[in-house]
């Protein structure tokens, strides 16, 4: 019976002793091995790694010096290291979700926090674009940046931003005495000077990019998830101040008019775009908007609504008539030509499971091998990060992961990945 490799150390000084003895040089013998650049699988190949990179890709199994690492994964396929760009660490879906608004600390939010990207870490994604939390979300970054807890590569929209009422609006369905009036520093803004001002204030806390939502949202307490929420001016303000301080914009968008004022106002990504129309396709296309379509999230949200009270009333029916959606809507968006990298909304369905999303992907009409490129080398260039990341290559951080079989024929092997490794450290070995 094989024996799971877990490595659970929490904080900074257990991952280096657990490490203190790791050889000059690792070399990972690959039985297959897909690097994202090669038109095919390459077989019998050696990945060679030090100082957390890449230095060599060679074909055969080849070895080093006696004090050297020899990893086998003979019998195995490996990848890059998977990314998903839209998951929310901080949280999971659960019955009594809403109620914890009003009984959870920050630091309650925190603990959980780390089981969340332990789950996601060993399941192979080792990077991941967290969409908006409390803040938590960016200190849990730092944490893992620092080697304190264990968890994916993060990079982190701090706050997400929408307008009063919108889908960010922390005080949807609550008393105002309660909850009171929230701001630009609290990520709900109108006009086009409080947008700036949202932006700025994500930027002074850290986040790596802005998320903003330009329609309802299914699971925000609103009548409404598909109508426009914001103005083309507003969104133009975020980009543009964004842009001016070196970050992208993702933007959660639902309603076909939403999406295209997102698009026209020159948002990097459409999050979701559940109900997008053909118009909002092209215009995709003509702009080079990336699409991050969540289609594990539709599912689920979906089959959630089926049980009875495990939703607020107002959220029940829009996660039954827009959920799903997503699906035959990311197949129209493929089939024209749109951008698209990987990304599942993570927290409305278990952490952990993202590799649902390939199972969904190929059903609606992509490639296997279209499917592993948008988590891997086309995500990368959505994150701006494709000398790092997404490949198997020399100079590329070496973040691997292995499965048995071949992904490429039977896609569902990529939701029982044996082997992680995230910038040369072990993880996971089964």
């Amino acid at each position: 019976m094989r024996r799971p490799l877990l490595l659970l150390a929490f904080t900074a000084g257990s991952l280096l002793s657990g490490f203190s003895a790791q050889a000059q040089k690792t070399y990972v013998h690959c039985g297959r091995l897909l690097d994202m650049r090669s038109p095919r699988a390459q077989t019998s190949m050696t990945v060679v790694v030090e100082k957390g990179r890449i230095v060599a890709v060679n074909p055969g199994y080849q070895t080093g010096a006696a004090s050297d690492k020899v990893i086998d994964l003979k019998n195995k396929t490996v990848l890059p290291g998977l990314i998903d760009c839209h998951v929310h660490l901080e949280g999971e879906t659960s019955k009594d979700n809403f109620l914890k608004e009003f009984t959870e600390n920050p630091a309650d939010v925190a603990f959980a926090s780390l089981e969340h990207a332990r789950k996601t870490l060993l399941a192979g994604f080792t990077t991941v674009r967290d969409l908006g939390g409390s803040g938590v979300n960016t200190a849990l970054r730092n944490a893992i940046a620092r080697g304190q807890v264990v968890g994916p590569r993060v990079f982190t929209a701090g706050k997400a931003i929408s307008g009063t009422g919108g889908h960010m609006d922390p005080t949807n369905g609550y008393r105002q005495d309660l909850m009171g009036v929230p701001g630009p520093a609290d990520g709900v803004a109108n006009g086009p000077d409080e947008c700036r001002q949202a932006v700025r204030e994500q930027y002074k806390r850290g986040s790596d990019l802005i998320k903003i939502a330009s329609t309802g949202g299914v699971l925000s307490v609103a009548k409404d998830g598909s109508g426009a929420q914001m103005t083309e001016e507003e969104i133009k303000a975020i980009v543009q101040t964004a842009h001016d301080l070196g970050l992208k914009v993702a933007c959660h968008a639902h309603g076909p008019e939403g999406i295209k004022r997102a698009i026209r106002a020159g948002v990097t990504s459409i999050e979701h775009g559940s109900l997008m129309d053909d118009e909002g396709i092209k215009l995709m296309k003509k702009y080079g908007t990336w699409y991050v379509p969540t289609i594990t999230a539709g599912k689920s949200v979906a089959d959630s609504a089926k049980i009875p009270n495990y939703y607020p009333p107002l959220v029940t029916p829009k996660a039954l008539a827009i959920g799903p959606k997503l699906q035959d809507t990311f197949g129209r968006a493929y089939k024209a030509g749109v951008k698209i990298a990987f990304g599942t909304d993570a927290s409305v369905f278990r952490h952990g499971v993202n590799a649902l999303e390939f199972q969904y992907m190929v059903e609606a009409g992509m490639p296997a091998r279209e499917a592993l490129q948008a988590a891997t080398v086309r995500a990368a260039e959505l994150l701006g990060q494709q000398e790092q990341l997404g490949t198997v290559e020399p100079g590329k951080l070496a973040d691997l992961v292995a499965v048995e079989g071949d992904p490429e024929q039977d896609i569902k092997v990529m939701q029982q990945v044996r082997f992680v490794m995230k910038q040369g450290v072990v993880y996971k070995q089964e």
